[in-house]
């Protein structure tokens, strides 16, 4: 465990814990998400096949629902994780929030950019509660 300052992002924590292994994965991890309090950063080996544990983060944002993200309560950083999903869309999610909550996660497609494709990617990560 480590305690970083406010708006560390993946790399200081990665950084924190000594530097990645010789068989770290950086390639498949976002090292630029900004972190969340209580949050896991799980980093895989090489090569590695199997489905690393669930990001599990105790921020505000994350809603608590199992591994999903809440797109209701999320930050940008935590938005930036969905596939798809970059710094203009989650920025235009959080924007469309100010209409008030999201109802049903289908309502993301009332998101400029976000279609039945992208929606059909999200759908399974997602939750508004």
């Amino acid at each position: 465990m480590y305690e970083l300052p406010a708006r560390s992002i993946v790399d200081d924590a990665v950084e924190a814990a000594g530097g990645p292994t010789d068989d770290a994965d950086l390639d498949h991890i976002n090292l630029a998400m900004e972190l969340q309090d209580q949050q896991q950063v799980y980093v895989p080996h090489q090569g590695e096949i199997s489905e690393p544990p669930p990001l599990i983060s105790g921020g505000e944002g994350s809603g608590g629902s199992g591994g999903l993200v809440n797109i209701n309560t999320a930050t940008a950083a935590e938005l930036e994780t969905l596939p798809r999903v970059g710094p203009v869309t989650a920025q235009r999610i959080i924007e469309y929030r100010e209409n008030g909550p999201f109802k049903t996660i289908e309502d993301i497609q009332n998101v400029p950019g976000i279609g039945p494709a992208t929606f059909d990617g999200l759908k399974d990560l997602i939750t508004v509660e």
